[in-house]
């Protein structure tokens, strides 16, 4: 009776439109009210504000706002444009090499600012036009910026690992290492698709850069380059923690954009904390009701019946295993967000995962690797909506362009999921 009121409450929420931490929290509170029914209001209640209270004040969970802060500040530091000069100067000679930089700079950005729409939003307004201007079509350069911009939930540091490390209590510094070879293989499986799809296009070439130029260009990007080399050389050479690591590159942003990039003034640092506060709030209010949902799931012991359903379904066969969570993923990718996700399924394949002795942090890649593309999937995919406003493209056109990007994210998928040396080639 409570999982039907919980999932029907939620499904009816999520068809009217309500933002999903709305259908998340506000089907959870009828549920518990549903669980406790005969019982005073306020007894039934007492637990929600702890419940909330200890979602969301996780020490490891502090990284969030400092990463996205020093995202702000690098950004806002102009590092974009510089990291976009320098993979010009390198690769914008070649046929197609503007889509080769539009992924290589995603890469990179990234690592600085650890979040898809970001990314896509920070880089969209210069790639985009430039990628049309050199022949590629309008829909097609917008999807290319979607995907890409995907990428910045799997290279590290990225937000969505510290929220499932804190989840499954794993190393938040492995989930970072294991990130990186799958983040730059989906990176270049988007190129290869681009620059099959650039044969068909009358594409115009930049100049081919001088050495000076290019070592002008890294001399210049070489500050912004060194952020993701900070907090991953910090945290294995054991100087500090992810979420230390999170602080740090705070420090480090504001350094490099004061004194040597010169392009925050003191005055301005405020918007950015405002800018941070914001988006740090969405996060939270996401966990908070996430963790709401995942409550009702335990206390109706939905999670064991469904942790039980899904053992009982993989037959004790690992690839049995990641085909139905490969499945559920995608499919959840297109209408939650990565954190409600990963609240939601996160405590219902761990323990199945652990029982079929599945490395937690392989587990762990293979779910963001899934939520990522479900960040370019249409019909919600976010980082496409951002993507369309860049491009100036509808919804219709981007998601006809898009399917070729998806294929080739789909197939890096499979090789990360059914071979965990990719993600654990360097642990």
């Amino acid at each position: 009776m409570v999982a039907a009121i919980l999932f029907i409450s939620f499904a009816v929420l999520l068809l009217m439109g309500a933002p999903i931490a709305v259908c998340l929290g506000t089907s959870s509170v009828v549920a518990m009210i549903a669980q406790g029914a005969g019982r005073p209001l306020d007894t039934v209640m007492s637990s929600l504000p702890m419940i909330v209270s200890a979602s969301t004040s996780k020490f490891v969970l502090l990284a969030i706002p400092f990463f996205i802060l020093a995202g702000n500040i690098m950004e806002k530091a102009g590092i974009s444009e510089k990291l976009i000069k320098l993979a010009e100067a390198c690769v914008g000679h070649i046929r197609g090499g503007l889509a080769i930089v539009c992924v290589i700079v995603a890469c990179f950005f990234a690592a600085i600012s650890g979040s898809g729409p970001a990314t896509v939003a920070a880089l969209g307004v210069i790639i985009v036009p430039a990628m049309i201007k050199s022949g590629y079509k309008p829909a097609f350069s917008a999807a290319l910026m979607a995907a890409a911009g995907a990428i910045g939930v799997i290279i590290p540091p990225s937000i969505t690992f510290v929220v499932y490390g804190s989840i499954a209590d794993t190393s938040i510094g492995d989930l970072f290492i294991a990130g990186l070879v799958p983040g730059l293989l989906m990176g270049f499986a988007l190129m290869v698709v681009a620059l099959l799809v650039g044969r068909k296009s009358d594409l115009k070439t930049l100049p081919k850069a001088s050495r000076k130029e290019r070592w002008l260009a890294f001399k210049d990007a070489f500050w912004g380059l060194m952020m993701p080399v900070i907090i991953l050389g910090g945290i294995y050479g054991g100087i500090f923690t992810p979420t230390e690591a999170a602080a740090v590159s705070v420090v480090y942003g504001l350094f490099v954009g004061i004194f040597i990039y010169k392009k925050i003034r003191l005055k301005e640092f405020y918007a950015l904390l405002l800018d941070t506060t914001s988006t740090t709030a969405t996060v939270m209010f996401i966990t908070a009701a996430a963790s709401l949902f995942a409550y009702v799931l335990t206390r109706a012991r939905l999670d064991v019946a469904i942790s039980s359903a899904l053992q009982n379904a993989t037959g004790g066969n690992v690839i049995v295993f990641f085909i139905i969570v490969n499945i559920i993923l995608l499919i959840a990718g297109c209408f939650l967000d990565s954190t409600s996700a990963l609240y939601i399924f996160t405590p219902l394949f761990v323990p199945v995962a652990q029982a079929l002795g599945v490395n937690l942090i392989h587990l762990g890649v293979v779910m963001i690797v899934n939520l990522a593309i479900g960040l370019f999937t249409p019909p919600v995919g976010v980082n496409l909506y951002v993507a369309c406003g860049v491009g100036n493209v509808n919804l219709k056109q981007i998601s006809k362009a898009v399917v070729s990007l998806i294929i080739a994210a789909l197939i890096v998928l499979l090789l990360v999921t059914y071979i965990p040396k990719i993600s654990l080639l360097f642990l």
